[in-house]
């Protein structure tokens, strides 16, 4: 008897290796693409600083940054499906978020060089939900998890060389301008895979079986209640900006430290991804009520305890890390239809985005008035949204 594998192969013209190379492909784009400017956005404060803008500033460009970010992912997700250039507004979006980065090393002003980093912001908007449902369509033969899961340990490989080769410039040269322009490399580089995958895999949509879809005019309910869940999980994580201020702040860790707290949690959150990813594929959504439950404990580790504990605790904050970046969207892929994941993936990003900004603020706020009311909402908006992902996990068919 033929395996279901070889029989999708058969009906699609490629095979799962096919799809996996295109995974590989992909995730060595992100790989390539996060060295340039997680590497970038780990000194922009301090550039900015010295080009004379004030801690007022840096914090307004960096929210407003990340909220155009997810903003705009709604437009584009919608405009992927409308247009079906998925490959056009991915490459893009990667050509805006890539470039900006090595063009701040001729940033004579912080006016500028805040344009530029908005710039960087908006690029990754414009691609990211064209390029997931890409990348679905590859995961539909690799494994929904594993496929995500994959892409993202990948991504975070380049996450943490990028700051370490920024870190290297300084030590060697002490210049910020220097490290801008050599991210342009890893910005090449990954505009080169792209270009090559887009040659090899022109119709990436030809990876998953195509079967008839009921047309619908809106998105299951199944994927509503999932979006509620998704936005608990959201507003319940803490930027490691207030985990790191709350460490220098607190004299906890020397501030030599701290980049490498923040090193462990990218580690951890590759190989969450990878770990989880694989468990998705096997038992679902289930897999989300143990990470919520795990990722939960992150508070109450860092911010009540010692050192020790605080590690502990940015760990499991790099396990639903990973979680949120592989398995949350693999999730989506299997709730809607083939042709609507582009606005699926925009929806879906712009409501984490939201209720990510919406969560910080309040735990901002909340640092300063009281650490016990800040880990009680962390906690609670994490264990809410463990009883949600179950009863998608158990009752998918009664609530479709």
């Amino acid at each position: 008897m033929k395996s279901i594998n070889h029989l999708r192969s058969e009906h699609t013209g490629f095979s799962r290796s096919a799809a996996l190379r295109f995974v590989v492909l992909l995730g060595t784009v992100s790989l390539f693409a996060d060295m340039t400017y997680e590497g970038a956005r780990s000194v922009t404060g301090p550039y900015l600083a010295l080009l004379g803008a004030s801690g007022t500033v840096v914090g307004l460009v960096a929210g407003a940054g990340e909220l155009l970010g997810y903003g705009l992912r709604l437009l584009s997700g919608y405009l992927s499906d409308r247009t079906r250039r998925y490959w056009a507004i991915t490459l893009i979006g990667y050509a805006i978020n890539l470039f900006a980065v090595p063009l701040l090393a001729l940033a004579g002003n912080w006016p500028l060089a805040a344009a530029l980093m908005i710039a960087e912001r908006t690029g990754k908007a414009i691609r990211t939900p064209a390029r997931d449902a890409m990348l679905s369509h590859a995961t539909h033969q690799t494994g929904r998890g594993w496929g995500f899961g994959l892409h993202e340990a990948l991504d975070q490989i380049g996450a943490i060389l990028g700051p370490l080769l920024v870190s290297a410039v300084l030590y060697l040269r002490g210049d910020y301008r220097a490290g801008f322009a050599l991210l342009l490399i890893p910005a090449l580089l990954a505009l080169g895979v792209l270009l090559t995958a887009r040659v090899i895999y022109p119709r990436p949509q030809d990876l998953e079986a195509s079967t008839p879809e009921l047309r619908t005019r809106g998105f299951p309910r199944a994927f509503w209640l999932y979006l509620g869940a998704v936005a608990l999980v959201a507003a319940g994580y803490a930027d490691f900006p207030l985990i790191a201020y709350h460490f220098e702040k607190t004299n906890l860790l020397a501030p030599a430290l701290i980049p490498v707290f923040y090193a462990v949690a990218m580690g951890v959150d590759a190989l969450a991804a990878l770990l989880f990813g694989r468990l998705f594929d096997r038992i679902g959504l289930t897999t989300l009520v143990i990470v919520s439950l795990l990722s939960a404990l992150f508070a109450p580790l860092v911010f009540l305890g010692n050192w020790v504990t605080a590690l502990l605790g940015v760990a499991l904050w790099g396990v639903g890390l990973g979680a949120q970046e592989s398995i949350l969207r693999a999730a989506v892929a299997g709730m809607v239809p083939a042709d609507r994941r582009g606005s699926a993936y925009g929806l879906f990003n712009t409501g984490f985005g939201l209720a990510w900004f919406a969560g910080s603020a309040l735990m901002g706020g909340l640092y300063d008035v009281s650490l016990p009311a800040l880990v009680a909402f962390a906690v609670a908006a994490q264990l809410l949204a463990a009883p949600l992902f179950y009863l998608l996990g158990k009752g998918r068919s009664r609530i479709a």
